[in-house]
C-alpha cells in the first residue's frame, strides 16, 4: 500500500501563486509515475500533470507555462508549483500515483480557490 497525504492548498487572487505538497509512504519503492489531478462539481476528475520516475513530464493544455510538476524522491514528496492562477482552476486537487504492479492510489485531496 501507499499512502498520499496533500498539502498546500487554499484562497488565492487570481494572478497569484500556490505551491501543492504531497507526502508519500508506504510501499515507495513501487511507486512509478506519480501526477496531480483536479475535480469541480458535477465534472469528471481531469489530469492536471504527470511525472515518470525519469522525470519526464507531460501537462494538461490549459495549465502548460503556468504550473510545473516535480518530485524529490529522496525525500518522499510530489509537488505542483502552480503560477498565474485562474478561477477556472478552482477545483479539489488529488495527489495520485501508479505502482510497477499497477494499483493506483490516492490522497483526500486539497481544496484550491481563486478568486477573480
Amino acid at each position: 500500500q501507499v499512502q498520499l497525504v496533500e498539502s498546500g492548498g487554499g484562497l488565492v487572487q487570481a494572478g497569484g501563486s500556490l505551491r501543492l505538497s504531497c507526502a508519500a509512504s508506504g510501499r515507495i519503492f513501487s511507486i512509478n509515475a506519480m501526477g496531480w489531478y483536479r475535480q469541480v462539481p458535477g465534472k469528471q476528475r481531469e489530469l492536471v500533470a504527470a511525472i515518470t520516475s525519469g522525470t519526464g513530464t507531460n501537462y494538461a493544455d490549459s495549465v502548460k507555462g503556468r504550473f510545473t510538476i516535480s518530485r524529490d524522491d529522496a525525500k518522499n514528496m510530489l509537488y505542483l508549483q502552480m503560477n498565474s492562477l485562474k478561477p477556472e482552476d478552482t477545483a479539489v486537487y488529488y495527489c495520485n500515483a501508479n505502482s510497477l504492479y499497477g494499483n493506483n492510489y490516492w490522497g483526500q485531496g486539497t481544496q484550491v480557490t481563486v478568486s477573480s
